[in-house]
């Protein structure tokens, strides 16, 4: 198992270099202001950390109400991981519409390609964290 102090490095981190790559990223792929784009990915990336937290809490509540147990099968997981996009989709469809001043659709459209980098990013991320932070093995 990670440490607490690891865990934090690991989310820290993530957080960080996800959002450089993004907003360097969207700031040059699109053509945008960079601070424009860095303060909608921060506010962002705080409202996914907020919703996450709520969601979670609803989502087990929900189950525990309907199943009676909180064991998550791989397709209970998958419907937790799609409601949560469509959740945060919902929230920050139409906060990205106005601070960029674009429509909706093409605010949906800069959306999916964040979620494609962010599903890309933390494969490779966690890839890459756990060959230069290795778990220490177990001991008997």
């Amino acid at each position: 198992m990670r440490s607490k102090l690891d865990r934090i490095r690991h989310t820290v981190g993530f957080e960080v270099l996800g959002l450089i790559i993004l907003i360097f990223g969207i700031s040059k792929i699109f053509n945008m202001d960079m601070g424009e784009i860095g303060v909608l990915a921060i506010v962002f990336s705080v409202i996914a950390t907020v919703w996450n937290y709520f969601y979670n809490i609803l989502f087990d509540k929900a189950m525990l109400k309907r199943t009676g147990q909180l064991h998550k099968t791989t397709l209970i997981r998958i419907l937790h991981a799609v409601l949560f996009e469509f959740g945060l989709l919902f929230i920050t469809l139409p906060i990205m519409a106005w601070w960029l001043h674009i429509s909706l659709i093409d605010a949906l459209i800069l959306d999916f390609g964040m979620v494609i980098f962010y599903l890309i990013y933390a494969f490779v991320y966690n890839l890459a964290y756990d060959k230069v932070f290795p778990i220490a093995p177990i001991r008997s």
